[in-house]
């Protein structure tokens, strides 16, 4: 299993759009992904179980992913934040 941690900073009315896109990069890798705030650790490929994750416009997530492509998936999915925080078309 890998793990990384991301600091993430996203504008609130964009937060909905950002989780829909974020579920489409889990998808497609073969590996298991998780996403976990605090206590609470999500299915990364569950659009119902990211939503329900309370995503605040800062926080600390915890990227885990278990698969034969973990270590791209954890970093995609960290690169993919990157991307949205620096406002770049995803």
């Amino acid at each position: 299993m890998k793990k990384k941690s991301i600091g993430i900073s996203l504008e609130d009315e964009q937060m909905a759009r950002h989780i829909a896109l974020l579920v489409q990069k889990a998808s497609k890798y073969e590996s298991a992904i998780y996403i976990q705030s605090g206590e609470k650790r999500v299915n990364a490929k569950s659009i119902m179980g990211m939503m329900t994750l309370g995503l605040d416009i800062s926080e600390n997530l915890e990227i885990m992913a278990e698969g034969p492509d973990e270590d791209a998936a954890v970093d995609g999915i960290i690169d993919f934040v990157r991307g949205i925080e620096a406002g770049l078309k995803v």
